[in-house]
């Protein structure tokens, strides 16, 4: 049977996407007081791949980065069926009603504008953590249901 626990035994995993290193250190700072996994990228293609090397359980995602965009990365991982679940939060300096229609466009899952307030962007870490979480145990359970369903063959009698 699975582990039935909604919290994980290993540290979540962050990834923060940010072209200044100032920002990313100061993010880091901010989650630093978590057992957080931390690792940072400073453009889009540095993050798309960080994403799939580290598999992190979110993403702080800037959208004024070099080579790509913010919405790009975001578009490019909501568009891939190995990192659409991920979710993603970006954070960035542009505030306009505009930008945040873009940044859901694009598939973000939350928005939070500079500078930055600890307590508001730990909230919001930890919540799109719970739910990244209880996805990913909801999905184990289905999984195990399914091994379940499929040994107990057509009219849930046990296969010999």
């Amino acid at each position: 049977m699975p582990n039935s626990q909604s919290t994980p035994t290993t540290p979540s995993k962050i990834l923060i996407a940010d072209d200044n290193e100032q920002n990313r250190e100061l993010l880091e700072a901010f989650l630093a007081e978590s057992a957080y996994q931390i690792e940072m990228s400073y453009d889009g293609p540095s993050t798309l791949e960080m994403v799939k090397t580290f598999q992190p359980d979110i993403v702080l995602l800037d959208i004024m980065m070099p080579k790509l965009s913010g919405y790009e990365v975001c578009q490019r991982m909501k568009a891939d069926k190995a990192t659409h679940d991920i979710p993603i939060l970006m954070v960035t300096a542009l505030n306009e009603m505009g930008d945040i229609e873009k940044a859901v466009a694009a598939g973000c899952d939350d928005f939070l504008t500079k500078p930055v307030n600890r307590l508001e962007l730990t909230t919001r870490v930890r919540s799109l953590l719970r739910v990244r979480h209880l996805t990913n145990e909801r999905d184990r359970l289905l999984e195990y249901l399914a091994e379940v369903e499929a040994a107990l063959g057509p009219g849930g009698v046990h296969k010999r």
